[in-house]
């Protein structure tokens, strides 16, 4: 599918834009037409189809094809779970952590994640916490604490907080000099930015469908580059067999390729509409919507400072991800405060989030200035 869409085009795919500064992308994405067409075509084919799981199966294997082809993956190198927590802990639980038993977590990763490092301490893995430095900061101590132990390098390739960039290529380059692999959690990048996993080199990569990929809340995919490497995924269920042996109750058999990664039913409407989120991406130019995202950070990181509020994170635009992070003495209060003005955010901690796609304008930053600096007085 060609990139056919400008901002403004893309724009019109969201009602709720129409009337609202939405700039909550960094946790849930607003609806699209497009989302609720195949929210519809889903009932359809329950009601309209003799077997409608056949459809059901055809739609995940689209699903996958379309991510795949976002982050030039193979397709059979990506596998479909519900979430970043399953498919954390599938990649530690596939880690022989009596030979290398040291897990490398660098600042900015989502907690979720780091729980799940934690509870590999029941089999013997050491978790190791970097400092919390820039992104400019990060790569050299990164590879300095490389060892033979490390077994897992892990982090973001954008902080969830304050919107920090990460030296992805940097810290794999060092990890693999150590014999390590590296896991991406690129929930905040996947959608507002070209992935390439060949250009990154990771060995993992994670990223969810209701953030900045259009979707919603119960689909995350897994990009595995050695699926058959390490030890099989501890975590498994029907959709993580061959087909052959899905039901066989005995069989210990994995699926090929990164399915075996998989476990159980997948979450059949989050399906159709990570599909739908993912073709409306096929429409646009991602290296457009990277410097149209850094153009907007850069504005409302210049409106924010301006009004007197706290921007908290990277001041230049080329080490942001797609929010700006502003901290305010009662986030949820104030979110909810903007809410009623029309502007929606995200709350973390001690700030607010204004995040930015492609559908993005200055006006809704201007609004949401307006309406932060009123509640600042």
């Amino acid at each position: 599918m060609s990139a056919d869409l400008d901002s403004a085009a893309f724009r019109d795919r969201f009602p709720q834009l129409r009337t609202s500064a939405y700039l909550n992308s960094c946790s849930l994405s607003p609806l699209s037409v497009d989302v609720s067409a195949a929210l519809s075509s889903m009932t359809a084919a329950m009601t309209g189809e003799p077997v409608a799981w056949a459809v059901f199966e055809q739609t995940l294997e689209q699903a996958r094809a379309a991510f795949a082809q976002l982050v030039h993956a193979p397709m059979d190198n990506v596998a479909v779970l519900p979430n970043a927590s399953v498919a954390a802990f599938q990649v530690a639980s596939t880690r022989d952590l009596s030979a290398r038993p040291r897990i490398m977590a660098l600042p900015g990763e989502f907690p979720s994640l780091g729980q799940v490092w934690q509870a590999q301490r029941s089999r013997g893995a050491d978790v190791t916490r970097l400092p919390d430095l820039t992104c400019t900061e990060l790569a050299a101590p990164c590879a300095e604490r490389m060892d033979e132990d490390v077994a897992l390098v892990c982090l973001a390739s954008v902080n969830y907080l304050d919107s920090a960039r990460r030296p992805v290529a940097e810290v794999v380059k060092a990890a693999h000099q150590a014999g390590a692999q590296v896991l991406v959690d690129a929930y905040q990048s996947a959608g507002v930015e070209p992935i390439d996993v060949d250009e990154l080199g990771c060995d993992f990569l994670l990223a969810g469908t209701s953030k900045y990929l259009l979707g919603l809340p119960g689909v995350a995919f897994l990009y595995v580059r050695e699926p058959e490497r390490g030890l099989p995924p501890s975590l498994t269920g029907w959709f993580g067999r061959p087909p052959t042996d899905r039901f066989d109750p005995r069989s210990t058999a994995p699926a090929p390729g990164a399915a075996r990664f998989e476990t159980g039913t997948p979450a059949v409407p989050s399906v159709y509409a990570a599909l739908a989120g993912l073709r409306l991406l096929e429409r646009l130019d991602l290296a457009a919507v990277r410097r149209h995202v850094e153009d907007l950070t850069a504005f409302g990181h210049a409106l924010l400072t301006d009004l007197g509020l706290e921007v908290v994170g990277p001041a230049r635009a080329a080490e942001r991800g797609a929010h700006l992070a502003v901290a305010v003495p009662d986030p949820l209060a104030t979110a909810a405060r903007l809410a009623e003005r029309g502007v929606v955010v995200s709350v973390r901690a001690h700030v607010v989030r204004l995040a930015c796609h492609y559908f993005t304008t200055e006006e809704d930053l201007r609004r949401a200035g307006r309406a932060l600096a009123a509640l600042a007085t």
